[in-house]
């Protein structure tokens, strides 16, 4: 019988990268959601069905953690390591509830290991281990406001308001800040639309879109969290939460693997040029290549300059294709941001309108430096 692990006893071997990492800050005394663990030689057992008694096993588990809404994430042995982050290529699911749907979750969660996208990713990584996975199941935060914190020498955050899904999705420009020297040195107002609560998406308030979601206090309070979590985890970390109420959780800890441009560019003013925030370093030149959406993926041609409204993990095998990314919406840790400094890939992000400012085939060059996009040849 498998025999599930809390969340507060998971090790890597059992319990995958992203599970190990919540262990040692619970163990730390750090504000982690409760949960546990179905553990790897579960999925290796169950080849691809949950047993019964593995089903008895999480109900009983369920009720250690309180009635309520969950988060059933992916922990597999290949994702959150010092080399790769695999951002979204195993799948999350949000505002499960009840044994049966945690089941369903854990299946689907298996089976993503083995994903188009998630193997492409792997061989790009040169990753020729044969990976297993966890699952992790913690109660949901229902956040007021939720998002990343990059730390370093200078601390980034950027954050919308509900869930952070938005943030890491892309599908919103969050509000942003820096700090320095234990100051907020920089604060910009980022587009919010839209926010996620549980699984629904709703449009936010006319007036929250026009503030900031959060408090410098607030920042401050989350800058020293993350400061605390980096020396723990003894370097540099990315780092997803959640405020609910005037409580800050810390959903989600891993390496850095790859720098951020540097803080407060200025792109150069120019009649060509579009201006964005820079979201991964270096400089592309070709054709651009609208896409809208998968069924535009055939189109993509290498050296192609990547225009979308935003990416999802569907959209990473194009990112071993195209020459650069230019995205209308998302922040330094979105998806797009995170896959293209992994890829070395310039791009930048939260352009407003680039799918129809720059049509299909323009010859621009990319500066994921400067935050730039020039129009070449006109």
């Amino acid at each position: 019988m498998v025999l599930l692990i809390n969340l507060a006893d998971a090790e890597a071997a059992t319990s995958g990268g992203k599970a190990a990492v919540l262990a040692r800050l619970l163990q730390a005394g750090l504000p982690i959601p409760p949960g546990f663990v179905i553990p790897t030689s579960a999925y290796e057992q169950a080849d691809g069905d949950i047993s019964a008694d593995l089903v008895d096993e999480i109900t009983q588990a369920l009720l250690q953690i309180g009635d309520g809404y969950l988060a059933v994430r992916s922990s597999a042995t290949s994702e959150d390591t010092a080399h790769a982050t695999a951002a979204g290529q195993h799948d999350t699911f949000l505002g499960v509830r009840g044994p049966d749907e945690v089941a369903d979750a854990v299946r689907r969660c298996w089976a993503s290991l083995w994903s188009e996208r998630a193997v492409a990713y792997r061989r790009r990584q040169g990753n020729a281990q044969s990976p297993t996975i966890a699952v992790l199941v913690q109660r949901l935060v229902d956040a007021d406001v939720a998002g990343v914190m990059f730390t370093g020498d200078d601390t980034r955050l950027e954050a919308s308001w509900g869930l952070g899904e938005s943030v890491v999705s892309g599908h919103v420009t969050p509000d942003s800040w820096v700090v320095s020297g234990g100051a907020v040195t920089h604060r910009a107002l980022g587009t919010k639309k839209t926010r996620i609560d549980r699984t629904v998406t709703r449009e936010v308030e006319p007036a929250d879109r026009d503030r900031l979601c959060l408090t410098d206090d607030e920042v401050t309070r989350l800058v020293q969290l993350g400061r605390q979590i980096a020396d723990l985890l003894g370097g540099p970390q990315d780092i997803e939460w959640a405020i609910s109420g005037s409580r800050i959780w810390i959903l989600q800890s891993r390496p850095v693997t790859s720098a951020l441009p540097a803080a407060h560019t200025v792109a150069v003013k120019e009649s060509k040029a579009l201006r964005g925030t820079p979201g991964s370093p270096g400089l592309a030149t070709g054709p651009t290549r609208v896409v809208r959406g998968p069924a535009d993926f055939p189109r993509v041609r290498p050296g192609d300059i990547l225009v979308c409204r935003t990416t999802d993990p569907a959209w990473t095998p194009l990112f071993g294709v195209v020459a650069a990314v230019v995205t209308e919406t998302g922040g330094l840790l979105s998806h797009a941001a995170i896959v293209a400094r992994e890829q070395g890939l310039p791009a930048v992000l939260a352009i407003p309108d680039v799918t129809t400012a720059l049509h299909d085939g323009a010859h621009v060059e990319v500066d994921g430096s400067t935050g730039r996009v020039t129009r070449l040849g006109c």
